[in-house]
């Protein structure tokens, strides 16, 4: 397995922490940005026995249903209620905030979410905070959510994408490469995923970044995107996408144009693009713990509906997997979701 890429916070590993209290659970709070914070002495729950929405931003993720898997084990062990709710689609931004107007009709306790319009999000998610709800956003590190919420819990995004960005360099970086990058729908996570591999290239002159396009976090927009980049660059030698699902398709269209020369980069550590590296049909990715974030989301969720939990930005952890090491990953399967389709 390739060297884990961790920051200081986590070197000791995921369980370290500054306090006794916590020290089971995710990594001592960073503090949010000033104005970002909501108090957590304001949140005021409704029911004795906790009931608790995840809202992600569709079910076509599996990412994000193996995040709820984590945040389904720790609600078992500490005996509270937790139901999923989202659209299927990643796209549908309406039917997400329709969703969470139904949520603020309920007696509900907590929403530890994730979306993909910030923006449209906010005003809906202040009602919850001035509701008296717990509200924590799930797979970010958004320093300054439009809205005061009361923590966030996810890895690095940009520092992640930078790791890989370093990973292609010491790889490849002798070599002349012409780069696709496939982005995600617009917003902070396509941001922060395609900038910080830009980053990490910006300045080697051999990594010439060549075109950029859309592929919509899912498969078939980044077979879409990565036929049209490998059509329209013949010569290409790379291609990064901003997450898993987009270099899965991009690896399709690869396959369909018979370019297995292609170095293709991924982000996220989905079962299904960890498969896909072992079998050698995509190169390494970004591998992010869905399964630890979303155990480390319920943790502190639970921690703010008791006062416990300070607030605050919670990092968890990340590493670059090639080949060797997506198999490492892929032999515990109990830490992802959905299982791997065979034994490794």
């Amino acid at each position: 397995m390739l060297k884990t890429l961790m920051t200081t916070a986590l070197a000791a590993g995921f369980a370290t922490l500054a306090t006794v209290a916590l020290a089971e659970n995710y990594p001592a709070p960073v503090p949010l940005e000033d104005g970002a914070q909501a108090p957590i002495d304001a949140i005021e729950p409704k029911n004795e026995t906790f009931r608790i929405a995840y809202m992600p931003p569709a079910t076509e993720f599996n990412y994000y249903i193996a995040i709820g898997e984590g945040i389904k084990a720790v609600a078992a062990e500490a005996g509270v209620e937790v139901f999923m709710l989202a659209p299927q689609s990643g796209a549908d931004i309406n039917g997400q905030m329709g969703m969470i107007q139904d949520v603020l009709t309920q007696d509900v306790d907590a929403i530890i979410f994730g979306t993909h319009d910030e923006f449209a999000a906010a005003p809906l998610l202040k009602q919850a905070v001035d509701k008296g709800m717990a509200v924590l956003m799930i797979n970010s590190d958004i320093p300054n959510f439009p809205t005061p919420i009361h923590g966030v819990v996810g890895y690095s995004q940009r520092n992640g994408t930078h790791a890989i960005a370093d990973w292609a360099i010491e790889t490849y970086g002798d070599q002349a490469l012409k780069v696709g990058i496939i982005e995600g729908q617009p917003g902070y996570h396509s941001t922060e995923r395609v900038g910080g591999f830009l980053d990490g290239i910006e300045g080697n002159d051999n990594f010439d970044v060549v075109v950029s396009i859309d592929g919509k976090w899912n498969v078939e927009g980044g077979n879409t995107a990565g036929m049209d980049i490998l059509q329209s660059n013949p010569d290409l030698d790379m291609i990064f996408a901003a997450n898993d699902y987009m270099i899965i398709g991009a690896s399709f269209a690869a396959k369909a144009l018979g370019r297995n020369d292609i170095v293709l980069l991924g982000n996220d550590g989905d079962t299904s693009g960890l498969e896909e590296i072992a079998a050698g049909n995509i190169t390494a990715t970004v591998n992010t713990s869905p399964f630890l974030m979303g155990k480390a989301a319920m943790h502190a969720t639970i921690d703010a509906l008791n006062g416990s939990y300070p607030g605050g930005w919670i990092e968890t952890p990340t590493s670059i997997e090639d080949k060797d090491g997506a198999i490492s990953v892929l032999q515990e399967p109990e830490k992802l979701f959905p299982q791997p389709s065979k034994e490794y």
